[in-house]
């Protein structure tokens, strides 16, 4: 089955992710403090740790949601319901950010965050918490009673 693969790298991405992250953020949190960059007046060191802030907790939170397809793949099994609802938050997430990227960032940005919400969604619909239906053996055809 490919269940397991696309539970993997879909783990890798949300791991590597999480990296690029938080160093975009600390780029820019090191660029807004040696500008000395304020926004309407706040305070310089106040925008620092922000953007520091920000950063850790995107990848924090990233890194968990690529536990759940990591976990996933490992066990063979799909996420439960805190795994799944987090899975979808995520897609989600991927969605509303490919949206606002193709503007301010451009169409590789867009391409990417899109690859992203690819693999969660492949990996939210591969493993199917339905059990496979076994077939009953049925005695007689549909509509004829069956044999004492």
């Amino acid at each position: 089955m490919v269940r397991r693969p696309v539970a993997f790298v879909t783990a890798i991405v949300l791991f590597v992710e999480a990296v690029g992250i938080v160093l975009v953020n600390g780029v820019l949190a090191t660029v807004a403090g040696n500008q000395s960059m304020s926004l309407a007046g706040m305070d310089p060191d106040a925008m620092v740790t922000g953007t520091w802030v920000m950063g850790g907790v995107s990848g924090v939170l990233l890194v968990l949601c690529g536990l759940i397809p990591l976990l996933a793949g490992i066990r063979d099994r799909a996420p439960g319901r805190f795994g799944r609802i987090t899975l979808i938050a995520c897609a989600v997430v991927h969605g509303v950010l490919g949206a606002l990227a193709v503007g301010l960032i451009g169409w590789a940005a867009f391409a990417f965050l899109m690859a992203v919400l690819a693999l969660v969604v492949l990996t939210l619909v591969a493993f199917d918490r339905r059990e496979p239906e076994t077939k009953a053996e049925e005695p007689g055809v549909e509509g004829t009673p069956a044999p004492v």
